[in-house]
């Protein structure tokens, strides 16, 4: 057992691990030790200080759930945006499930502009399930204010998918952009151009969202498609 392993099982909550098992049952129990959240931040913040960081980042494949989600971490913290691009493409065909994707925010793509842009697109158009996820997301957080632009909305509308984790994002995402940029996204909606089950997701989502009016949360109510 590495060091690092070490530290996750002395860190063990049964109770929480339980827990996390019923949030991601697509992979094994056995991958799940149960250490929450803030245990792991705290050590990629730890392991970045020292030196660790990046010994434990480029011994890929990881074991366990929280060594990729610790892993996300140390990425999240990732300052240099060239750095945290190549870190991330090098690490995403490793992703196997949502709570490892999502935890990924690394400071560096605040700054990242055009060329965040360009790759988040190339993601999103990947056959991968999570890195096209990966990509959603990352449209979702960085582009739906001052760098929105209505020809991203079809980048999602394209992505579309019966898998459900990309349904999710893709729901999500939707959601997100009626509450930000409502005129520009809600022809997506009334025009039916997503899956039944992508636009019922988003148009619930939308609904229990406190960015969203009553007066258009009522609309949208009627938009949905009934099976």
């Amino acid at each position: 057992m590495t060091e690092i392993q070490n530290f996750l099982f002395s860190n063990q909550d049964i109770n929480y691990r339980e827990f996390s098992k019923k949030l991601i049952p697509d992979i094994p129990a056995e991958r799940v030790i149960g250490v929450r959240s803030p245990v792991l931040r705290a050590k990629a913040k730890q392991m970045a200080k020292t030196g660790e960081a990046a010994a434990f980042i480029a011994a890929l494949p990881h074991k366990y759930q929280e060594e990729n989600i610790l892993h996300a971490y140390i990425l999240s913290g990732l300052s240099d945006l060239e750095t945290a691009f190549s870190e991330i493409e090098r690490f995403l065909p490793y992703i196997d499930n949502w709570a490892v994707c999502d935890v990924i925010r690394p400071a560096a793509f605040r700054k990242g502009g055009a060329e965040l842009l360009k790759r988040t697109k190339l993601w999103i158009k990947s056959g991968e399930t999570y890195t096209r996820r990966f990509g959603i997301v990352m449209l979702m957080t960085y582009f739906l204010d001052d760098g929105f632009d209505k020809k991203q909305v079809q980048w999602v509308v394209k992505s579309d998918s019966d898998e459900y984790y990309v349904s999710m994002a893709a729901a999500w995402y939707f959601a997100t952009a009626l509450a930000k940029q409502y005129e520009s996204v809600l022809p997506v909606i009334t025009s039916k151009q997503l899956s039944a089950a992508t636009h019922n997701r988003a148009i619930q989502k939308a609904v229990e969202s406190y960015r969203v009016s009553d007066e258009r949360k009522e609309y949208l109510k009627t938009l949905k498609i009934k099976k």
